[in-house]
């Protein structure tokens, strides 16, 4: 366990619920424990980029669990047994629909069950926050909070970068993908390589119009948004081509059992001239956005 000012930092595992091994880091405050926070990362972009943020909601006193979801990662290593794999992708079974029902289900029910005494909320940047909906066990969620999370179909995406998305995914990505057996993020410019099977389910989401919602072998995991009865806010940053504030309020209305808060948060106002789809998580943004964001997720009320 690595100490960090006055931050317990352990780099931990967990099984997912069909036993797969998941890499995760758990952050504890040396102070007594008030929140527990469960964060869950954007597609293709590892648990590392989370670590500030984890730390800062730490010494708050907030005991924060990052992890890498299967085939990314630190988790791409792992197996049901705790063995190294190969690192190659090609064969790897795994879809964005498993990261949620298998991989971010059994996160939601470890802190639950470490910490069943403390609140528990929840951070989803990007697809973490598109997962909280599909999740069986959501309502075990008080609070939670979203990053640049959308239904990210592509005509909802700023132009231009919907037409370079549309055009790298279709022309490039998709038969790269079938070629090569996984998705290189290094030849696609998308972030980690994926899983075959996450990076194909992904762009069929981002081809529909309704994104995740028109998937039809999604139909008992969608049924779950309706039980999700917490707080929750939504933050759009105004800059972020990806999250528009089309896609985020297209997200937020599978959410009918609540009404859901949308922020929009410009660049100016926090005194900066670019945040973007993962700007939010970068340390200059300590005084201003992060302490906005655990001062709602540490609220009671």
């Amino acid at each position: 366990m690595a100490t960090l000012d006055d931050v317990f930092i352990d780099d931990i595992t967990f099984p997912a619920t069909d036993g797969y091994v998941l890499a995760a880091t758990l952050f504890l405050p040396r102070s007594a424990k008030r929140n527990a926070v469960l964060i869950n990362s954007a597609t293709a972009t590892p648990r590392k980029i989370y670590r500030g943020f984890a730390s800062y909601l730490a010494r708050r006193g907030c005991a924060v669990l990052t992890y890498d979801y299967r085939g990314t990662g630190d988790s791409r290593r792992k197996s049901m047994t705790g063995y190294n794999q190969p690192k190659s992708l090609v064969g790897f079974e795994a879809s964005m629909s498993d990261w949620a029902m298998h991989d971010v289900t059994a996160a939601v029910a470890w802190m639950r069950e470490r910490y069943d005494t403390l609140p528990l909320a929840y951070v989803g940047h990007s697809f973490g926050g598109q997962a909280l909906g599909l999740l069986p066990n959501n309502s075990e969620v008080s609070r939670a909070l979203f990053v640049a999370a959308q239904a990210a179909y592509w005509k909802l995406i700023a132009a231009p970068e919907r037409y370079r998305i549309y055009l790298l995914l279709n022309l490039v990505g998709v038969p790269l993908t079938h070629l090569m057996g996984y998705s290189s993020g290094r030849r696609t410019g998308l972030g980690e390589d994926l899983p075959k099977g996450v990076f194909l389910q992904w762009v069929k989401w981002v081809m529909s119009e309704r994104y995740l919602f028109d998937d039809k072998s999604l139909i008992v995991p969608l049924a779950n948004f309706a039980n999700y009865q917490g707080a929750l806010r939504s933050i759009c940053l105004s800059d972020d081509p990806w999250a528009t504030l089309p896609a985020v309020e297209l997200l937020c209305s599978g959410f009918t059992s609540i009404k859901p808060e949308i922020v929009t948060v410009t660049p100016a106002e926090v005194g900066v001239k670019k945040i973007g789809h993962f700007g939010f998580f970068r340390p200059e943004h300590r005084d201003t956005l992060w302490l906005a964001a655990a001062e709602w997720l540490q609220d009671t009320d």
